[in-house]
């Protein structure tokens, strides 16, 4: 299996993992829009165990109890997603990656808290 990674802006945080991806989505919710500054961002879920930060650890903000946001300390670039509801993966975003040509995301979530003027063109499915 090849592997993939991702860095942020100035590359002083890294990541990389190993395998498939869990699932590939886009996030609509009010937390991850306010979080990213855009309409909606993109995720990939990754097995704990698969993963590994390189680098520069990312600084951890708690935004709700059992969520965890990580960010690069140096250029404030948003690495990663973790909460207690999802116990075994880390939640990676896909416009992190190296090459992020060939990533295809599967679903849009929390599509019922998208931004009035996002219009989808593509078929995903739309949860919640």
């Amino acid at each position: 299996m090849s592997e993939r990674r991702g860095h942020c802006l100035c590359s002083a945080c890294r990541f990389s993992y190993v395998g498939p991806e869990n699932w590939r989505g886009h996030c609509h919710c009010e937390s991850c829009r306010r979080q990213t500054a855009s309409p909606f961002t993109t995720f990939m879920g990754v097995a704990n165990g698969a993963w590994r930060w390189d680098g520069t650890k990312p600084q951890v903000y708690t935004s709700s109890p059992g969520v965890r946001r990580y960010f690069c300390s140096v250029c404030g670039a948003p690495m990663a997603f973790s909460a207690d509801r999802f116990p075994d993966e880390i939640h990676f975003y896909a416009s992190l990656l190296e090459d992020a040509g060939d990533f295809e995301p599967q679903v849009h979530y929390h599509h019922d808290e998208r931004l009035p003027w996002v219009h989808l063109s593509d078929d995903l499915p739309k949860k919640g």
